[in-house]
Protein backbone atom coordinates (compact mmCIF):
# COMPACT_ATOMS: atom_id res chain seq x y z
CA UNK A 1 0.00 0.00 0.00
CA UNK A 2 1.34 3.52 -0.92
CA UNK A 3 0.85 6.68 1.71
CA UNK A 4 1.21 10.16 0.80
CA UNK A 5 4.05 11.78 2.98
CA UNK A 6 1.75 13.39 5.30
CA UNK A 7 0.41 10.45 6.70
CA UNK A 8 3.28 7.72 6.41
CA UNK A 9 2.86 6.51 9.97
CA UNK A 10 2.39 2.50 9.43
CA UNK A 11 5.03 0.33 7.47
CA UNK A 12 3.47 -0.47 4.27
CA UNK A 13 1.27 -3.74 4.07
CA UNK A 14 0.98 -6.23 1.17
CA UNK A 15 -1.33 -8.79 -0.13
CA UNK A 16 0.07 -12.02 -1.87
CA UNK A 17 -1.14 -14.82 -3.75
CA UNK A 18 1.52 -17.38 -3.40
CA UNK A 19 0.64 -19.94 -6.24
CA UNK A 20 1.73 -23.31 -6.95
CA UNK A 21 2.68 -22.51 -10.74
CA UNK A 22 2.70 -18.66 -10.43
CA UNK A 23 3.05 -15.80 -7.46
CA UNK A 24 1.95 -12.02 -7.36
CA UNK A 25 2.16 -9.05 -4.71
CA UNK A 26 -0.32 -6.31 -4.85
CA UNK A 27 -0.72 -3.18 -2.59
CA UNK A 28 -3.35 -0.54 -2.35
CA UNK A 29 -2.81 2.63 -4.65
CA UNK A 30 -5.27 5.80 -4.55
CA UNK A 31 -7.82 3.34 -3.05
CA UNK A 32 -7.40 1.17 -5.90
CA UNK A 33 -5.63 -2.90 -5.39
CA UNK A 34 -2.88 -3.01 -7.73
CA UNK A 35 0.23 -5.38 -8.87
CA UNK A 36 3.40 -4.28 -8.31
CA UNK A 37 5.59 -5.16 -10.99
CA UNK A 38 8.89 -6.79 -11.07
CA UNK A 39 11.57 -4.60 -12.45
CA UNK A 40 11.42 -6.62 -15.61
CA UNK A 41 7.72 -5.63 -16.10
CA UNK A 42 6.11 -8.81 -15.31
CA UNK A 43 3.19 -8.88 -13.19
CA UNK A 44 3.08 -12.39 -12.38
CA UNK A 45 6.17 -14.76 -10.95
CA UNK A 46 6.86 -18.37 -11.92
CA UNK A 47 6.75 -20.00 -8.63
CA UNK A 48 10.29 -22.12 -9.16
CA UNK A 49 13.37 -21.86 -7.18
CA UNK A 50 17.13 -22.79 -9.43
CA UNK A 51 20.21 -22.69 -7.44
CA UNK A 52 22.66 -22.49 -10.40
CA UNK A 53 26.39 -24.22 -10.63
CA UNK A 54 28.11 -20.93 -8.76
CA UNK A 55 25.09 -21.28 -5.72
CA UNK A 56 23.11 -18.33 -6.49
CA UNK A 57 19.93 -18.61 -6.08
CA UNK A 58 17.11 -17.46 -9.06
CA UNK A 59 12.97 -17.36 -8.56
CA UNK A 60 11.07 -16.75 -11.64
CA UNK A 61 11.38 -16.83 -15.48
CA UNK A 62 15.06 -17.53 -15.13
CA UNK A 63 14.78 -20.36 -12.79
CA UNK A 64 11.67 -22.22 -14.50
CA UNK A 65 13.62 -21.73 -18.13
CA UNK A 66 16.45 -24.24 -16.39
CA UNK A 67 13.50 -26.42 -15.68
CA UNK A 68 14.45 -28.88 -18.31
CA UNK A 69 18.63 -27.84 -18.28
CA UNK A 70 19.02 -28.41 -14.90
CA UNK A 71 16.13 -30.19 -13.59
CA UNK A 72 18.18 -31.27 -10.44
CA UNK A 73 18.90 -27.77 -9.69
CA UNK A 74 15.38 -26.57 -9.69
CA UNK A 75 11.82 -26.82 -7.66
CA UNK A 76 8.78 -26.03 -9.09
CA UNK A 77 5.31 -26.48 -7.44
CA UNK A 78 6.31 -26.17 -4.02
CA UNK A 79 3.24 -25.37 -2.94
CA UNK A 80 1.61 -29.33 -3.13
CA UNK A 81 4.41 -29.89 -0.25
CA UNK A 82 3.78 -27.34 2.02
CA UNK A 83 3.31 -28.65 5.45
CA UNK A 84 4.56 -32.06 5.23
CA UNK A 85 8.01 -31.08 7.07
CA UNK A 86 9.63 -33.05 4.47
CA UNK A 87 13.12 -31.89 3.05
CA UNK A 88 13.08 -31.41 -1.00
CA UNK A 89 16.47 -31.96 -2.52
CA UNK A 90 17.91 -29.05 -5.01
CA UNK A 91 21.58 -28.55 -5.88
CA UNK A 92 22.57 -31.13 -3.43
CA UNK A 93 20.69 -29.45 -0.59
CA UNK A 94 18.07 -30.22 1.81
CA UNK A 95 15.38 -27.43 1.84
CA UNK A 96 11.98 -27.66 3.79
CA UNK A 97 9.12 -26.83 1.32
CA UNK A 98 8.33 -23.58 3.61
CA UNK A 99 12.16 -22.40 3.31
CA UNK A 100 11.66 -22.74 -0.32
CA UNK A 101 8.59 -21.23 -0.58
CA UNK A 102 10.82 -17.99 1.45
CA UNK A 103 13.03 -18.10 -1.56
CA UNK A 104 9.78 -16.99 -3.30
CA UNK A 105 8.59 -14.42 -1.29
CA UNK A 106 11.93 -12.79 -0.85
CA UNK A 107 11.89 -12.36 -4.69
CA UNK A 108 8.41 -10.67 -3.71
CA UNK A 109 9.27 -8.62 -1.32
CA UNK A 110 12.28 -7.25 -3.24
CA UNK A 111 9.78 -5.44 -5.79
CA UNK A 112 7.59 -4.45 -3.17
CA UNK A 113 10.51 -3.16 -1.03
CA UNK A 114 11.54 -1.03 -4.87
CA UNK A 115 8.02 0.04 -5.23
CA UNK A 116 7.21 1.45 -1.38
CA UNK A 117 10.69 1.17 0.25
CA UNK A 118 12.86 -0.87 2.36
CA UNK A 119 12.00 -1.57 5.91
CA UNK A 120 9.29 -3.60 7.94
CA UNK A 121 6.46 -4.73 5.64
CA UNK A 122 3.37 -6.45 6.79
CA UNK A 123 1.44 -9.12 4.57
CA UNK A 124 -1.75 -10.68 3.76
CA UNK A 125 -0.59 -13.96 2.45
CA UNK A 126 -3.83 -16.08 0.99
CA UNK A 127 -4.15 -19.89 0.95
CA UNK A 128 -6.18 -22.67 -0.47
CA UNK A 129 -9.49 -22.82 1.37
CA UNK A 130 -8.99 -26.26 1.75
CA UNK A 131 -5.86 -25.82 3.08
CA UNK A 132 -5.08 -27.84 6.20
CA UNK A 133 -3.70 -26.69 9.49
CA UNK A 134 -0.50 -27.47 8.94
CA UNK A 135 -0.34 -25.78 5.51
CA UNK A 136 -1.47 -22.68 6.66
CA UNK A 137 0.76 -22.27 8.99
CA UNK A 138 3.61 -23.72 6.95
CA UNK A 139 2.78 -20.49 4.45
CA UNK A 140 2.84 -18.01 7.80
CA UNK A 141 6.57 -19.01 8.57
CA UNK A 142 7.19 -18.96 5.21
CA UNK A 143 6.17 -15.12 4.84
CA UNK A 144 7.80 -14.80 7.88
CA UNK A 145 11.07 -16.27 6.62
CA UNK A 146 11.16 -14.11 3.77
CA UNK A 147 10.77 -11.06 6.45
CA UNK A 148 7.10 -10.32 6.27
CA UNK A 149 5.42 -9.76 9.71
CA UNK A 150 2.61 -11.90 8.24
CA UNK A 151 -0.91 -10.40 10.04
CA UNK A 152 -3.17 -12.46 8.42
CA UNK A 153 -3.98 -15.25 6.36
CA UNK A 154 -7.21 -15.54 4.17
CA UNK A 155 -8.85 -18.37 1.56
CA UNK A 156 -8.15 -17.72 -2.20
CA UNK A 157 -11.82 -17.70 -2.54
CA UNK A 158 -12.37 -15.34 -0.85
CA UNK A 159 -9.37 -13.20 -1.58
CA UNK A 160 -10.87 -13.30 -5.40
CA UNK A 161 -14.60 -12.16 -4.14
CA UNK A 162 -12.85 -9.36 -2.36
CA UNK A 163 -11.69 -7.94 -5.90
CA UNK A 164 -14.76 -7.92 -7.26
CA UNK A 165 -16.79 -6.92 -3.91
CA UNK A 166 -14.81 -3.74 -4.30
CA UNK A 167 -16.13 -2.75 -7.44
CA UNK A 168 -19.70 -3.84 -6.56
CA UNK A 169 -20.42 -2.34 -3.09
CA UNK A 170 -23.80 -1.84 -3.71
CA UNK A 171 -24.64 -5.11 -4.86
CA UNK A 172 -27.43 -7.29 -3.65
CA UNK A 173 -25.89 -10.88 -5.19
CA UNK A 174 -24.67 -14.88 -4.37
CA UNK A 175 -21.69 -14.90 -6.28
CA UNK A 176 -19.93 -18.42 -6.78
CA UNK A 177 -16.29 -18.26 -6.97
CA UNK A 178 -14.92 -21.48 -8.99
CA UNK A 179 -10.68 -21.31 -8.43
CA UNK A 180 -8.69 -23.60 -10.58
CA UNK A 181 -5.25 -23.17 -10.39
CA UNK A 182 -1.96 -24.79 -10.76
CA UNK A 183 -1.95 -27.05 -7.69
CA UNK A 184 -5.33 -26.36 -5.79
CA UNK A 185 -8.92 -26.07 -6.39
CA UNK A 186 -11.12 -24.21 -4.25
CA UNK A 187 -14.97 -23.79 -4.57
CA UNK A 188 -17.12 -20.84 -2.47
CA UNK A 189 -20.46 -19.51 -2.18
CA UNK A 190 -20.41 -15.86 -0.91
CA UNK A 191 -23.34 -13.44 -0.29
CA UNK A 192 -22.83 -9.74 -1.36
CA UNK A 193 -24.77 -7.46 0.79
CA UNK A 194 -24.52 -3.72 0.50
CA UNK A 195 -20.67 -3.94 1.08
CA UNK A 196 -20.93 -6.52 3.39
CA UNK A 197 -19.14 -9.96 2.28
CA UNK A 198 -20.04 -13.15 3.76
CA UNK A 199 -18.67 -16.26 3.06
CA UNK A 200 -21.47 -19.20 3.34
CA UNK A 201 -19.33 -22.24 2.01
CA UNK A 202 -16.62 -23.52 0.71
CA UNK A 203 -14.81 -26.68 -0.29
CA UNK A 204 -12.23 -28.09 -2.87
CA UNK A 205 -9.41 -30.28 -3.39
CA UNK A 206 -5.60 -29.44 -2.68
CA UNK A 207 -4.55 -31.77 -4.85
CA UNK A 208 -6.27 -30.63 -8.04
CA UNK A 209 -5.13 -28.68 -10.58
CA UNK A 210 -3.06 -27.56 -13.68
CA UNK A 211 -0.38 -29.51 -12.77
CA UNK A 212 -2.61 -32.93 -12.82
CA UNK A 213 -3.65 -31.97 -16.16
CA UNK A 214 -0.18 -31.54 -17.21
CA UNK A 215 1.01 -34.77 -16.15
CA UNK A 216 -1.49 -36.34 -17.79
CA UNK A 217 -0.39 -35.04 -21.19
CA UNK A 218 3.40 -36.25 -20.10
CA UNK A 219 1.72 -40.12 -19.38
CA UNK A 220 -0.07 -39.84 -22.81
CA UNK A 221 3.64 -38.73 -24.42
CA UNK A 222 5.00 -41.77 -22.99
CA UNK A 223 2.60 -44.18 -23.70
CA UNK A 224 3.14 -43.14 -26.98
CA UNK A 225 6.90 -43.18 -26.93
CA UNK A 226 6.78 -46.78 -25.45
CA UNK A 227 4.61 -47.76 -28.07
CA UNK A 228 6.56 -46.91 -30.70
CA UNK A 229 10.60 -46.59 -29.73
CA UNK A 230 10.41 -49.43 -26.42
CA UNK A 231 11.31 -46.53 -24.36
CA UNK A 232 9.89 -44.83 -21.25
CA UNK A 233 11.45 -41.26 -21.35
CA UNK A 234 9.76 -40.30 -17.72
CA UNK A 235 13.02 -42.42 -16.48
CA UNK A 236 15.39 -39.72 -17.56
CA UNK A 237 14.80 -37.02 -15.55
CA UNK A 238 15.87 -34.09 -18.39
CA UNK A 239 13.27 -36.28 -20.89
CA UNK A 240 10.80 -35.79 -17.96
CA UNK A 241 11.47 -32.19 -16.90
CA UNK A 242 11.30 -31.50 -20.95
CA UNK A 243 8.08 -33.45 -21.53
CA UNK A 244 6.47 -31.77 -18.39
CA UNK A 245 7.26 -28.33 -20.18
CA UNK A 246 5.85 -29.26 -23.45
CA UNK A 247 2.64 -30.15 -21.73
CA UNK A 248 1.87 -26.78 -19.79
CA UNK A 249 2.77 -25.47 -23.66
CA UNK A 250 0.44 -27.62 -25.57
CA UNK A 251 -2.29 -26.88 -22.60
CA UNK A 252 -2.32 -23.41 -22.91
CA UNK A 253 -2.57 -23.31 -26.74
CA UNK A 254 -5.54 -25.51 -26.82
CA UNK A 255 -7.01 -22.76 -24.89
CA UNK A 256 -7.02 -21.00 -28.19
CA UNK A 257 -6.61 -23.66 -30.99
CA UNK A 258 -8.38 -26.98 -31.66
CA UNK A 259 -5.33 -28.77 -32.97
CA UNK A 260 -2.16 -28.49 -31.10
CA UNK A 261 1.39 -30.11 -33.02
CA UNK A 262 4.35 -32.14 -30.93
CA UNK A 263 7.66 -31.78 -32.34
CA UNK A 264 10.01 -33.04 -29.77
CA UNK A 265 13.09 -34.33 -32.35
CA UNK A 266 14.82 -35.28 -29.03
CA UNK A 267 13.88 -36.30 -26.23
CA UNK A 268 15.60 -38.86 -24.62
CA UNK A 269 18.57 -41.40 -26.18
CA UNK A 270 18.05 -45.36 -26.79
CA UNK A 271 20.80 -47.31 -28.16
CA UNK A 272 22.97 -44.25 -28.58
CA UNK A 273 19.73 -42.80 -31.54
CA UNK A 274 18.10 -40.10 -30.54
CA UNK A 275 14.37 -40.73 -29.89
CA UNK A 276 11.81 -38.18 -30.02
CA UNK A 277 7.92 -37.45 -30.37
CA UNK A 278 5.81 -36.29 -33.05
CA UNK A 279 1.96 -36.32 -32.79
CA UNK A 280 -1.13 -33.57 -33.10
CA UNK A 281 -3.29 -33.12 -30.20
CA UNK A 282 -6.82 -32.01 -29.98
CA UNK A 283 -8.55 -30.22 -27.79
CA UNK A 284 -11.04 -32.66 -27.81
CA UNK A 285 -8.27 -35.31 -27.47
CA UNK A 286 -7.37 -33.17 -24.36
CA UNK A 287 -10.96 -32.49 -23.09
CA UNK A 288 -11.04 -36.06 -22.78
CA UNK A 289 -8.07 -36.96 -21.02
CA UNK A 290 -8.90 -34.60 -18.27
CA UNK A 291 -12.52 -34.97 -18.19
CA UNK A 292 -12.64 -36.85 -14.39
CA UNK A 293 -10.62 -34.54 -13.31
CA UNK A 294 -12.97 -31.60 -13.98
CA UNK A 295 -15.93 -33.31 -13.12
CA UNK A 296 -14.51 -33.39 -9.30
CA UNK A 297 -14.78 -29.98 -9.68
CA UNK A 298 -18.14 -29.74 -10.79
CA UNK A 299 -19.18 -32.29 -7.57
CA UNK A 300 -17.64 -29.67 -5.46
CA UNK A 301 -19.39 -26.97 -6.79
CA UNK A 302 -22.63 -29.30 -5.96
CA UNK A 303 -21.39 -29.87 -3.04
CA UNK A 304 -20.86 -26.14 -2.11
CA UNK A 305 -24.33 -25.05 -3.50
CA UNK A 306 -26.18 -27.77 -1.18
CA UNK A 307 -23.93 -26.34 2.12
CA UNK A 308 -25.05 -23.00 1.41
CA UNK A 309 -28.85 -24.28 0.64
CA UNK A 310 -28.64 -22.87 -2.63
CA UNK A 311 -29.12 -23.76 -5.99
CA UNK A 312 -27.74 -22.75 -9.23
CA UNK A 313 -30.75 -20.61 -10.02
CA UNK A 314 -29.83 -18.94 -7.19
CA UNK A 315 -26.46 -17.92 -7.97
CA UNK A 316 -25.84 -14.21 -9.66
CA UNK A 317 -22.58 -14.17 -10.66
CA UNK A 318 -19.83 -16.72 -11.45
CA UNK A 319 -16.05 -15.80 -11.14
CA UNK A 320 -13.32 -18.01 -12.43
CA UNK A 321 -10.29 -17.68 -10.75
CA UNK A 322 -6.53 -19.30 -11.84
CA UNK A 323 -5.17 -20.02 -15.08
CA UNK A 324 -6.18 -23.31 -15.57
CA UNK A 325 -9.94 -21.75 -16.09
CA UNK A 326 -8.86 -20.57 -18.99
CA UNK A 327 -9.46 -24.12 -20.52
CA UNK A 328 -12.63 -24.00 -22.63
CA UNK A 329 -14.00 -27.09 -21.40
CA UNK A 330 -13.88 -25.54 -17.62
CA UNK A 331 -15.84 -22.63 -19.51
CA UNK A 332 -18.21 -24.79 -21.08
CA UNK A 333 -19.23 -27.07 -18.12
CA UNK A 334 -19.71 -24.04 -15.67
CA UNK A 335 -21.85 -22.58 -18.86
CA UNK A 336 -23.90 -25.52 -18.68
CA UNK A 337 -24.68 -26.04 -15.17
CA UNK A 338 -25.58 -22.41 -14.19
CA UNK A 339 -27.13 -21.45 -17.79
CA UNK A 340 -25.07 -18.49 -18.52
CA UNK A 341 -21.41 -17.57 -19.12
CA UNK A 342 -19.07 -16.85 -15.75
CA UNK A 343 -17.14 -13.87 -15.65
CA UNK A 344 -13.51 -12.99 -16.16
CA UNK A 345 -13.41 -9.69 -16.16
CA UNK A 346 -10.93 -9.46 -13.52
CA UNK A 347 -7.25 -11.30 -14.98
CA UNK A 348 -8.28 -15.17 -13.45
CA UNK A 349 -3.97 -14.83 -12.42
CA UNK A 350 -4.35 -11.66 -10.72
CA UNK A 351 -7.40 -11.09 -8.90
CA UNK A 352 -6.43 -13.31 -5.63
CA UNK A 353 -3.05 -10.56 -5.13
CA UNK A 354 -5.53 -7.94 -5.54
CA UNK A 355 -7.71 -9.55 -3.42
CA UNK A 356 -5.53 -9.93 -0.72
CA UNK A 357 -4.56 -6.50 -1.19
CA UNK A 358 -8.58 -5.37 -0.41
CA UNK A 359 -7.96 -7.09 2.92
CA UNK A 360 -4.77 -5.93 3.69
CA UNK A 361 -6.04 -2.46 2.75
CA UNK A 362 -8.75 -3.08 5.38
CA UNK A 363 -6.40 -4.17 8.17
CA UNK A 364 -4.50 -0.61 7.62
CA UNK A 365 -7.49 1.19 7.43
CA UNK A 366 -6.66 2.63 3.71
CA UNK A 367 -10.37 1.52 2.50
CA UNK A 368 -12.09 1.64 5.77
CA UNK A 369 -14.18 4.26 3.91
CA UNK A 370 -15.17 1.99 1.08
CA UNK A 371 -17.63 0.14 4.21
CA UNK A 372 -16.57 -2.99 2.89
CA UNK A 373 -16.85 -5.89 5.46
CA UNK A 374 -15.80 -9.85 4.89
CA UNK A 375 -16.43 -12.99 6.39
CA UNK A 376 -14.98 -15.76 6.19
CA UNK A 377 -15.71 -19.87 7.39
CA UNK A 378 -14.03 -22.81 8.80
CA UNK A 379 -13.32 -25.06 5.73
CA UNK A 380 -12.95 -28.29 7.81
CA UNK A 381 -15.04 -29.66 11.12
CA UNK A 382 -12.91 -29.48 14.06
CA UNK A 383 -13.13 -31.69 17.53
CA UNK A 384 -11.48 -34.33 19.20
CA UNK A 385 -11.41 -38.10 19.45
CA UNK A 386 -13.90 -39.95 22.16
CA UNK A 387 -14.94 -43.10 23.18
CA UNK A 388 -18.57 -44.61 22.02
CA UNK A 389 -20.84 -47.04 22.88
CA UNK A 390 -21.70 -49.31 20.61
CA UNK A 391 -24.77 -52.15 20.31
CA UNK A 392 -24.55 -53.74 23.90
CA UNK A 393 -21.84 -52.95 26.27
CA UNK A 394 -18.57 -53.04 24.12
CA UNK A 395 -16.74 -49.11 23.55
CA UNK A 396 -14.75 -48.39 20.57
CA UNK A 397 -12.56 -45.65 20.65
CA UNK A 398 -11.87 -43.19 17.99
CA UNK A 399 -14.88 -41.88 17.18
CA UNK A 400 -14.92 -38.09 15.96
CA UNK A 401 -16.98 -35.45 17.98
CA UNK A 402 -17.14 -31.90 16.14
CA UNK A 403 -16.99 -29.02 18.38
CA UNK A 404 -16.67 -26.74 15.65
CA UNK A 405 -18.24 -27.68 12.78
CA UNK A 406 -17.34 -26.64 9.01
CA UNK A 407 -18.54 -23.85 7.53
CA UNK A 408 -18.96 -21.84 10.99
CA UNK A 409 -18.24 -17.81 10.31
CA UNK A 410 -15.56 -17.45 11.93
CA UNK A 411 -13.90 -16.33 14.31
CA UNK A 412 -15.50 -18.37 16.52
CA UNK A 413 -15.37 -19.66 20.00
CA UNK A 414 -17.16 -23.29 20.84
CA UNK A 415 -17.11 -25.60 23.50
CA UNK A 416 -18.84 -28.67 25.31
CA UNK A 417 -18.74 -31.02 28.05
CA UNK A 418 -17.08 -34.68 28.21
CA UNK A 419 -16.47 -37.08 30.94
CA UNK A 420 -14.08 -39.24 32.06
CA UNK A 421 -14.68 -43.19 30.97
CA UNK A 422 -13.10 -44.90 34.18
CA UNK A 423 -13.48 -44.64 37.88
CA UNK A 424 -10.75 -42.83 39.12
CA UNK A 425 -9.33 -41.80 36.40
CA UNK A 426 -6.81 -38.50 36.76
CA UNK A 427 -5.49 -38.04 33.39
CA UNK A 428 -7.25 -37.78 29.97
CA UNK A 429 -5.51 -37.13 26.08
CA UNK A 430 -6.91 -34.37 24.16
CA UNK A 431 -6.86 -35.82 20.54
CA UNK A 432 -7.36 -32.62 17.77
CA UNK A 433 -8.78 -33.50 14.25
CA UNK A 434 -10.19 -31.75 11.19
CA UNK A 435 -12.44 -33.89 8.75
CA UNK A 436 -15.99 -34.96 8.72
CA UNK A 437 -15.33 -38.70 9.09
CA UNK A 438 -17.57 -40.16 11.91
CA UNK A 439 -14.12 -41.97 13.05
CA UNK A 440 -11.07 -39.98 13.53
CA UNK A 441 -8.85 -42.29 12.06
CA UNK A 442 -10.04 -40.95 8.13
CA UNK A 443 -9.05 -37.78 9.33
CA UNK A 444 -6.54 -35.06 9.81
CA UNK A 445 -4.48 -35.09 12.92
CA UNK A 446 -3.78 -31.46 14.35
CA UNK A 447 -2.21 -32.65 17.40
CA UNK A 448 -2.98 -33.91 20.93
CA UNK A 449 -2.20 -32.83 24.91
CA UNK A 450 -2.53 -34.85 27.92
CA UNK A 451 -4.90 -33.07 30.86
CA UNK A 452 -3.39 -33.98 34.20
CA UNK A 453 -4.58 -33.18 38.01
CA UNK A 454 -8.31 -34.36 37.62
CA UNK A 455 -9.28 -35.47 40.87
CA UNK A 456 -9.81 -39.30 41.77
CA UNK A 457 -13.40 -39.62 41.67
CA UNK A 458 -14.12 -43.51 42.11
CA UNK A 459 -18.18 -42.87 42.78
CA UNK A 460 -18.95 -40.67 39.22
CA UNK A 461 -17.36 -39.26 35.88
CA UNK A 462 -16.11 -35.82 36.17
CA UNK A 463 -16.64 -33.70 33.88
CA UNK A 464 -14.44 -32.07 31.31
CA UNK A 465 -14.77 -29.00 29.64
CA UNK A 466 -13.16 -28.32 25.71
CA UNK A 467 -13.04 -25.21 23.86
CA UNK A 468 -12.56 -24.47 20.36
CA UNK A 469 -11.28 -21.01 19.42
CA UNK A 470 -10.71 -20.75 15.70
CA UNK A 471 -9.30 -17.12 14.27
CA UNK A 472 -9.67 -15.07 11.02
CA UNK A 473 -6.09 -16.85 10.07
CA UNK A 474 -7.66 -20.39 10.59
CA UNK A 475 -5.44 -20.88 13.51
CA UNK A 476 -6.68 -22.94 16.39
CA UNK A 477 -6.34 -22.63 19.92
CA UNK A 478 -7.97 -26.06 22.13
CA UNK A 479 -8.11 -26.22 26.18
CA UNK A 480 -9.13 -28.57 28.23
CA UNK A 481 -10.15 -27.98 31.79
CA UNK A 482 -11.36 -30.61 34.81
CA UNK A 483 -14.73 -28.67 35.71
CA UNK A 484 -14.76 -29.60 39.31
CA UNK A 485 -11.44 -28.54 40.37
CA UNK A 486 -10.62 -25.82 37.64
CA UNK A 487 -7.39 -28.17 36.58
CA UNK A 488 -6.81 -26.98 32.89
CA UNK A 489 -4.35 -27.35 30.04
CA UNK A 490 -3.62 -25.58 26.59
CA UNK A 491 -2.42 -26.02 23.43
CA UNK A 492 -2.12 -23.63 20.25
CA UNK A 493 -1.96 -25.49 16.92
CA UNK A 494 -0.83 -21.93 16.02
CA UNK A 495 3.43 -22.98 14.87
CA UNK A 496 2.98 -26.51 17.25
CA UNK A 497 4.40 -28.08 14.40
CA UNK A 498 8.47 -27.40 13.33
CA UNK A 499 8.57 -23.84 14.50
CA UNK A 500 9.38 -25.21 17.73
CA UNK A 501 11.57 -22.46 19.19
CA UNK A 502 13.16 -19.44 18.10
CA UNK A 503 16.44 -20.88 17.54
CA UNK A 504 14.95 -23.60 15.32
CA UNK A 505 13.46 -20.48 12.91
CA UNK A 506 16.67 -19.19 13.21
CA UNK A 507 18.34 -21.95 11.61
CA UNK A 508 15.90 -21.58 8.78
CA UNK A 509 16.11 -18.48 8.43
CA UNK A 510 20.45 -18.59 8.19
CA UNK A 511 19.69 -21.58 5.90
CA UNK A 512 17.98 -19.55 3.20
CA UNK A 513 19.92 -16.48 3.50
CA UNK A 514 23.22 -18.60 3.30
CA UNK A 515 22.48 -21.28 1.18
CA UNK A 516 25.71 -22.87 2.11
CA UNK A 517 25.31 -26.37 3.77
CA UNK A 518 22.06 -28.59 3.34
CA UNK A 519 19.41 -28.20 5.46
CA UNK A 520 18.29 -31.36 7.74
CA UNK A 521 14.57 -32.29 7.80
CA UNK A 522 13.03 -30.69 11.19
CA UNK A 523 12.76 -33.56 14.02
CA UNK A 524 9.15 -33.20 15.57
CA UNK A 525 10.96 -34.63 18.39
CA UNK A 526 12.80 -31.83 19.61
CA UNK A 527 9.70 -30.42 19.83
CA UNK A 528 9.12 -27.83 23.17
CA UNK A 529 7.16 -25.07 24.51
CA UNK A 530 9.75 -22.34 23.81
CA UNK A 531 8.04 -20.93 20.97
CA UNK A 532 4.47 -21.80 22.23
CA UNK A 533 5.25 -19.00 24.95
CA UNK A 534 5.70 -16.59 22.73
CA UNK A 535 3.22 -17.47 20.15
CA UNK A 536 1.49 -14.05 19.05
CA UNK A 537 -1.89 -15.77 19.32
CA UNK A 538 -1.97 -14.26 23.14
CA UNK A 539 -2.67 -11.15 21.39
CA UNK A 540 -6.31 -10.45 21.81
CA UNK A 541 -5.98 -8.66 18.64
CA UNK A 542 -6.14 -11.58 17.02
CA UNK A 543 -10.06 -11.98 17.82
CA UNK A 544 -13.08 -9.90 17.38
CA UNK A 545 -14.23 -8.30 20.27
CA UNK A 546 -17.32 -9.19 21.94
CA UNK A 547 -16.72 -13.26 22.25
CA UNK A 548 -17.62 -14.01 25.95
CA UNK A 549 -19.67 -16.36 27.81
CA UNK A 550 -22.75 -16.33 26.07
CA UNK A 551 -20.63 -16.95 22.52
CA UNK A 552 -19.55 -20.42 23.96
CA UNK A 553 -22.09 -23.28 23.31
CA UNK A 554 -21.78 -25.34 26.15
CA UNK A 555 -24.11 -28.35 25.09
CA UNK A 556 -24.21 -31.52 27.08
CA UNK A 557 -23.10 -34.86 24.37
CA UNK A 558 -24.90 -37.36 23.00
CA UNK A 559 -24.85 -39.91 25.66
CA UNK A 560 -22.91 -42.33 23.14
CA UNK A 561 -19.74 -40.10 23.44
CA UNK A 562 -18.06 -40.30 26.93
CA UNK A 563 -14.54 -39.18 27.85
CA UNK A 564 -11.63 -38.41 25.76
CA UNK A 565 -9.85 -40.92 23.73
CA UNK A 566 -6.66 -41.38 26.01
CA UNK A 567 -9.02 -42.02 28.69
CA UNK A 568 -7.46 -44.59 31.32
CA UNK A 569 -3.81 -43.39 29.88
Amino acid sequence: MSFDAGENTFRPIVGIDLGTTNSAIAHIRDGRPEIIPSPRGDRITPSVVMIDLDGKVAVGEEARASLVAMPDRTVAAVKRKMGTGEPLSIAGQALLPEEISALILKELKRYADAALGEGEMEAVITVPAYFTDEQRRATKRAGELAGFAVERIINEPTAAALAYGLEHLDDHAHVLVYDLGGGTFDVSVCELMGGVLEVQASTGNRQLGGEDFDWRLVDMFADRMIAEHGVDPRLDIRARALLKEEAERVKKRLSAEATVSVSLPLVTVKDNRPVGLHIAMSREEFETLIDDLLEETMESVRKVLADARLTAGDVDEILLVGGSTRIVRVQSLMQAFFGRAARMDINPDEAVALGAAVQAGLKSGALSASGLVVTDVAPFSMGIAVLRHMSGRSVKPGAFSVIIPRNSTIPVTKSERYYTALPGQTQVAIEIYQGENEWVKYNHSLGEFLLEGIPENQEEAEAIQVQFRYNLNGILDVSATSVSNGQSMRLIVQDALKRDSQEAFEESRQRIDSLSQSAPAVDEEDLDDDWLEGSDLDDDEDWEEGLDDEDLEDSELDDEDVGGSGSGR
